[in-house]
């Protein structure tokens, strides 16, 4: 039993990772290397991550700069990120890309805080269906007489408080990425 619960708390502990990098995407004014995450560059014909293929650095608050191992790279990154949902032009010098982050007007930073909850409430729906999933495989196992009444009960118990611990946590991460997004 104890083994089935874990396995239910890595899928609820992968949920909240999975928030974190979503939210690690989402643009709150500051330069942040983690917006690159998705983004891949063509490099001779492979889809590859921009970390791999280029060093990124953020000199100023506002300001990442990608600087290509390979100077041939710097057509196919500024193409990659004209054809991402980033929103910015990138400029170059021949060896170095600079990507400038403009301040965020209220109404974005607004439209920001929605995709933010948004985001948190599908990671609370996950989580749910997650305990759905752990309820369902216990009651099998009651009807398949694995489990006595008393075990069914103290795991739908410990399936329910671990639920309301991750559901806290979203709420806490929302709330935290939301007021990171609307500080001016």
């Amino acid at each position: 039993m104890d083994e089935m619960l874990l396995t239910f708390e890595d899928k609820m502990e992968k949920t909240m990772e999975n928030l974190g990098s979503e939210f690690a995407a989402i643009r709150a004014g500051r330069a942040n290397p983690a917006l690159l995450n998705k983004i891949m560059v063509d490099y001779y014909g492979t889809p590859t991550p921009i970390q791999q293929v280029a060093n990124i650095s953020v000199p100023e608050a506002r300001m990442m700069q990608i600087q290509p191992w390979d100077k041939s790279l710097i057509k196919a990154i500024e193409k990659a990120i004209n054809t991402s949902d980033l929103g910015i032009n990138p400029g170059n010098d021949g060896t170095v890309i600079r990507l400038v982050f403009p301040e965020l007007t209220g109404e974005r930073r607004k439209e920001l805080a929605k995709d933010v909850k948004k985001k948190g409430d599908a990671a609370k729906v996950a989580i749910r269906n997650i305990r759905r999933d752990a309820n369902d495989k216990i009651k099998k196992a009651e009807k398949a007489g694995e489990m006595t009444e008393d075990d069914v009960k103290t795991a739908e118990n410990d399936i329910q408080k671990m639920t309301d611990k991750y559901i806290a946590k979203v709420d806490k991460a929302t709330e935290e990425k939301t007021k990171e997004i609307m500080t001016v």
